[in-house]
């Protein structure tokens, strides 16, 4: 048991400082790029809602609405994008951003990537 544990701490720590490191350091961003209620649809006709709200220097709080799924989190903003579970948004102009979510078929246990471009409500 000990070395499965050990196994894990050491996958978890590997995986944690890998998505850290980088040449660019985390910078104050523009909060009017990010903040607001971001809205989009899967390419299987799933809709899906952001509400990035409280950005202050390149820390935010996001909530994350799929059907099914509810998630609140606090995220880093790092050359225009930020991780959350198994999705990465990337701000690709003002107004519209880029989602990529790994899904994992629970019946087959094989993993895609679904991408899906967001808008800014205004």
């Amino acid at each position: 048991m000990s070395d499965i544990m050990s196994i894990l701490s050491t996958a978890y720590k590997a995986n944690t400082l890998s998505s850290t490191t980088g040449s660019s350091k985390y910078v104050a961003v523009d909060s009017s790029l990010y903040q607001g209620n971001w809205t989009g649809t899967y390419a299987d006709g799933k809709k899906f809602s952001l509400n990035i709200s409280q950005v202050n220097g390149f820390r935010a709080q996001l909530h994350y609405q799929s059907e099914g799924t509810s998630q609140y989190q606090q995220v880093l903003i790092k050359d225009s994008s930020f991780r959350f579970g198994n999705t990465k948004f990337t701000l690709t102009d003002t107004g519209t951003a880029q989602i990529k979510n790994v899904v994992t078929d629970p019946a087959t246990g094989s993993s895609y990537l679904d991408t899906a471009q967001a808008t800014l409500d205004n």
